[in-house]
């Protein structure tokens, strides 16, 4: 995998791998698996379809791959449905928040835009969570560049890698992607410090409410 972490954050990874699990993580983990697998199962003529359909409208590749942290430091390829342009990630790559927003929605191509909009292109992390690089719920992936940035601004960043990144999280159902990167830490160290198979379902609850735009966020 091309893109490496600081050497520098060696440190900081090792405490976040010594941090101990909590009695809940079994059960999360079996919860994980079982919603992934069954979502996929379900889905899978409606998946199938849509990777048709990408590579009849734009070519190829159909998925998307990037690099991103996952916990205690371990780097894992990310898969999405494209929905950007060839190339784009290239281009879009040394930008965050609002300017990565903008260029972002430049870039997004027909079908991608409307895979984004009903959150179809997110579906094929579920296999990044079969896999054990991701959970359901958790922090959102951060690139390994950025999250050395995120390290060096905000110390206490490194903290997030003592869970499975999510597909989804506590600080998505409640904040928009331009908020500060600090206070959406305060949201993802919430639901690492009292997650709970409650509080998951209650994130599971408060997503599917998002995405249908009927939005309440997460209590």
């Amino acid at each position: 995998m091309s893109e490496q972490l600081d050497a520098g954050l060696e440190d900081l990874i090792a405490l976040a791998a010594d941090d101990e699990s909590r009695p809940v993580d079994p059960v999360l983990r079996a919860l994980d698996v079982l919603i992934s697998a069954s979502i996929l199962l379900v889905l899978a003529p409606l998946l199938a379809l849509t990777a048709t359909a990408i590579f009849l409208t734009s070519g190829r590749p159909v998925l998307y791959h990037g690099a991103r942290v996952g916990r205690a430091g371990a780097l894992f390829k990310m898969y999405k449905f494209r929905t950007l342009k060839p190339d784009a990630e290239d281009r879009l790559g040394p930008y965050l928040g609002e300017e990565l927003s903008r260029r972002t929605e430049e870039e997004v191509t027909l079908i991608g835009r409307v895979l984004r909009k009903v959150h179809l292109d997110e579906v094929p992390q579920l296999w990044n969570v079969l896999r054990g690089d991701m959970a359901v719920v958790g922090p959102r992936p951060i690139r390994p560049a950025f999250f050395t940035e995120l390290c060096e601004e905000i110390p206490q960043y490194w903290q997030r890698l003592v869970v499975r990144p999510g597909v989804t999280g506590f600080a998505q159902t409640r904040m928009t992607r331009e908020e500060s990167w600090a206070d959406k830490l305060a949201h993802d160290m919430e639901y690492i410090a009292d997650r709970s198979a409650g509080l998951y379902f209650a994130v599971l609850a408060a997503t599917v409410a998002k995405v249908a735009g009927r939005g309440p966020a997460a209590p």
